[in-house]
């Protein structure tokens, strides 16, 4: 008895607002005492990362209702995360974070279940990203924030209107923290600006001169740094330098020190290595708190509408007193990752050359000299050279057989345009359509085309 009354006094807030209408709702909202458990049994979670906010996501989305969710990461726990991942305990050193994580919140939450995935996110396929209602992202890397993006922008459809297909659209929650600062972005492809529209709003990394690393380090970074970019090259010749590798990684420790003892430099540590070489940025546990709080709110009002979404993007500082600001970024029209690209309906018998002819002649394109590929694969280079050649062949094919006979695909254009006199570089997005091809192009498609 005491139980049940408890685990209804958890959801009495939640309750409220999931079962009553209200005056912000979003758009299609209908409130009922049963939304929650539908939320709990229907909808499928995805967290990416399971580090310092990771574990704040897991833990507040897991007491938000949601019962079915996946969290997947690649490392393992160290020393150096306890004092901020609080999932974690010194017996676990060297355990996978998405395994215990996961098996620490079930043990606090009852009823929910969470599903580990201890590998890279490059090692899933399309079909495991596609099976989530919503992706909700703890990551501290701009190439993995950009790799879900293009994953979740890849399932999106457009209408003839080039309005998007309200059914393949991916949602996503992105958070990052740095500091005592931190962000909180609602990501809805096709609607707001995905990561790669506004990938601006991230300052370019650090580089240090090779010659000050060679030559007169000043710091311990630059120790590190001339370690890694340098001596491991040296020691290593042919060898990938692997970051995620702790063998790779005490050696590049290692080789830091004896150059820092070399010219009188204090502060290498490995944990300071590894900031420095994998770009770790020092997190603090309320940043984190404060974070995954904004971002699992906004991930509960995606799936059950019960208030609008954040418009767009969220900053916090909390470097001196609170500040928090929100602000709606545009969407950029053709952005490559989730625009809808240049419609061009195609006949199946267009070889790649035909292709690329008609791609100088197109009125909304005019591009000369143009390099072609297919998901990542080059199917034409004009350069350099060696990939002209190596390419060359595939000029006599049939498109159709190069981009595997489906009936319709997104394929990407690189070449020169030129306005007013002046020429410039450029890519392009193209959403091939084959005619004639079951599933390819419909009446509509035809008639907006002519």
């Amino acid at each position: 008895m005491a139980n049940a009354l408890a685990e209804q006094g958890r959801w009495r807030d939640l309750d409220k607002l999931l079962a009553r209408p209200g005056n912000i709702v979003g758009h299609g909202f209908e409130h009922s005492p049963t939304l929650r458990e539908e939320i709990g049994e229907f909808v499928r979670v995805l967290v990416v990362g399971a580090g310092g906010l990771g574990c704040e996501l897991l833990k507040d989305l897991a007491l938000s209702g949601f019962k079915n969710i996946d969290v997947i990461d690649m490392d393992t726990i160290e020393v150096s995360n306890l004092n901020r991942q609080f999932l974690f305990r010194l017996q676990d050193v060297g355990k996978s974070k998405a395994e215990v994580a996961a098996k620490r919140v079930m043990e606090r939450v009852s009823g929910v279940t969470i599903v580990s995935h201890f590998c890279r996110i490059e090692d899933k396929d399309l079909e495991f990203y596609n099976d989530f209602n919503i992706i909700v992202l703890g990551l501290d890397s701009i190439e993995a924030r950009s790799y879900i993006n293009s994953v979740a922008c890849s399932f999106l459809e457009y209408d003839c209107d080039d309005k998007p297909v309200p059914e393949t659209v991916k949602p996503m929650v992105d958070g990052g923290t740095e500091g005592f600062k931190g962000h909180a972005r609602v990501i809805l492809p096709g609607t707001t600006p995905c990561f790669e529209c506004n990938i601006w709003l991230f300052p370019p990394q650090v580089k240090f001169p090779l010659c000050t690393l060679a030559e007169t380090p000043r710091t311990a970074a630059h120790c590190i740094e001339y370690a890694h970019l340098i001596k491991w090259d040296e020691a290593h010749s042919g060898k990938a330098f692997d970051a995620d590798d702790p063998v790779h990684m005490q050696w590049v420790y290692s080789e830091a020190l004896k150059r820092a003892e070399l010219f009188g430099i204090t502060g290498v540590t490995y944990s300071l290595t590894q900031g420095v070489v994998k770009n770790i940025i020092p997190a603090i546990a309320s940043t984190n708190a404060i974070i995954s709080a904004a971002c699992a709110l906004e991930a509960l009002k995606i799936v059950s509408g019960c208030s609008k979404t954040l418009s767009n993007y969220l900053t916090y500082n909390g470097l001196e007193g609170t500040h928090i600001k929100v602000t709606d970024f545009v969407r950029d029209m053709d952005c490559l990752v989730c625009g809808p690209g240049t419609l061009i309906e195609l006949d199946t018998s267009v070889t790649l050359s035909q292709f690329i002819e008609l791609l100088g002649e197109h009125p909304n394109l005019h591009l000369s000299k143009p390099s072609v590929t297919y998901r990542g694969n080059n199917l034409y280079m004009q350069s350099p050279p060696i990939l002209e050649e190596m390419t060359r062949s595939n000029l006599l094919l049939l498109l159709f057989d190069l981009m595997g006979k489906v009936p319709k695909d997104t394929i990407h254009v690189s070449g020169t345009t030129e306005k007013d006199g002046k020429k410039t570089s450029c890519l392009r997005k193209l959403r091939v359509v084959f005619k004639g091809v079951v599933g390819g192009s419909t009446d509509m498609d035809i008639a907006r085309s002519s």
